[in-house]
């Protein structure tokens, strides 16, 4: 039987055609709430999700193709959500790339391309959606930082710095708002086996001559305690909470589920 906890509201997820993104639309749709998709994949395979999710929960869909490093494409989707939903309730900020090198080795166009998608995008999405949540004095914003949101780790100096200043921008914007109806908070995951970790569990393999599944492993103890990754579906529903009247006081939190890794 569905929930309807978010019946008539409307979640935006950025980069939700699959990992995290995807899990947690799916888990807003399961909650009655309408959904706009965002994200790159094959055009056949994101109408064929569509129309999935539309007729399991019975909640209107959309997809919007902003690149997320792109202002004006930016404003183009918030303006399509404004259209067609009357604004996003629901805001989740989820797109992001990854790239490794050394600082004095990390390509420019790298570095601009992570702030850009990883912690810009999250302003232009957050400025856009947030006149419409104070008229109806109701929304969630949801920034998916990282534990490198909260600890750094070598070669990842976009990233980190990236997803600090998401952890920054969250606190910021909460207080804010922290006398409306809008909450604004961070979750901060550990390993997830999205696409982007399974590059980097793909390229840990082929570097050290092991097995795909003895890389998964030892990309996880290296970190995360548990020895086990964090799902996709046990962080939408940290998200769902998030969007609940139990969470109305959680304002400018930077909630880990890291398997325990920033509790070393």
């Amino acid at each position: 039987m569905q929930a309807t906890t978010l019946k008539g509201k409307t979640a935006l997820v950025t980069g939700s055609t699959s990992g995290i993104g995807l899990g947690m639309a799916k888990a807003f749709a399961a909650q009655g709430s309408n959904l706009i998709f965002n994200g790159f994949g094959d055009a056949r395979e994101i109408e064929a999700l569509q129309t999935s999710v539309k007729q399991e929960y019975g909640v209107q869909v959309a997809y919007h193709n902003a690149d997320m490093s792109k202002p004006s494409e930016i404003e183009a989707m918030m303006r399509f959500a404004e259209e067609k939903f009357g604004g996003v309730d629901i805001l989740v900020n989820n797109a992001g790339i990854q790239y490794v090198a050394n600082v004095e080795d990390f390509p420019v166009e790298k570095w601009d391309a992570i702030i850009a998608i990883n912690l810009s995008s999250a302003f232009h999405t957050t400025r856009l959606a947030l006149p419409s949540m104070k008229r109806k004095n109701w929304g969630r914003i949801i920034n998916i930082a990282s534990a490198h949101g909260l600890v750094g780790s070598v070669q990842k100096s976009a990233y980190v710095a990236a997803k600090h200043g998401i952890v920054g921008l969250t606190k910021v914007t909460a207080l804010e708002n922290a006398h409306t109806g809008i909450t604004c908070n961070a979750i901060c995951p550990g390993w997830v086996l999205t696409p982007l970790v399974q590059k980097q569990v793909d390229a840990r393999a082929a570097q050290q001559g092991i097995s795909v599944e003895e890389a998964k492993k030892g990309l996880v103890a290296e970190k995360q305690p548990s020895g086990e990754f964090v799902t996709p579906e046990q962080l939408a529903g940290l998200a769902v909470f998030l969007c609940s009247d139990a969470a109305s006081q959680v304002r400018g939190a930077a909630w880990s589920m890291d398997g325990g890794w920033t509790a070393q």
